[in-house]
């Protein structure tokens, strides 16, 4: 290689001075340049695979050796899962239906102890806790259900059995909703 004499410097810090060109400054070529991008794209898939193998070897870990340590995330020492034993084996709620009358019951003797030291009238309780475990049907609900009651008397028609009467049906399914 043929090195060219540097005749004259900028008058900034350029690192240029007179004289020969040292290794320093000799630019490389484009045949290194192509080397060494070709060793960064090998390297890189090695990089990309041994970091996505740890990854997963990582994530296996986590999961089996966790020791519930996720669960209890937000939980303080005094912490009960009282939803824990309402749900059933299903992982439905389930409720009772006598404690949650019974607690109603004595809101609303509450309310009439207030209502008698007001100077107003009491309220009688059991029509006041009919009326406020009754089920709320709106429109949309009571046309659903007639449409299931429909399709079921369609299905009995078809395999030979008699007819039920819709209106009846509609209305003893409703009433069976504030009984769940």
């Amino acid at each position: 290689m043929r090195t060219t004499p540097v005749t004259k410097a900028s008058a900034y810090c350029s690192g240029n001075r007179t004289g020969r060109r040292g290794a320093m400054d000799l630019r490389r070529t484009r045949r290194h340049m192509v080397h060494t991008v070709r060793v960064l794209q090998d390297a890189f898939a090695y990089v990309l695979f041994g970091v996505v193998i740890v990854g997963v070897i990582a994530a296996i870990a986590s999961f089996f050796f966790r020791a519930d340590a996720y669960d209890s995330i937000g939980r303080g020492g005094f912490f009960v899962d009282e939803d824990a034993a309402r749900r059933g084996p299903g992982g439905a709620t389930s409720v009772n239906v006598a404690e949650r009358d019974e607690e109603i019951r004595q809101m609303l003797e509450a309310r009439n102890a207030r209502r008698v030291a007001a100077g107003k009238e009491p309220v009688d309780v059991e029509d006041e806790l009919a009326r406020l475990v009754a089920p709320t049907v709106d429109a949309q609900l009571r046309e659903e259900i007639r449409d299931h009651v429909v399709a079921r008397n369609a299905r009995r028609i078809r395999r030979g059995q008699e007819p039920m009467d819709v209106d009846a049906e509609v209305e003893r399914q409703i009433s069976s909703l504030g009984q769940l």
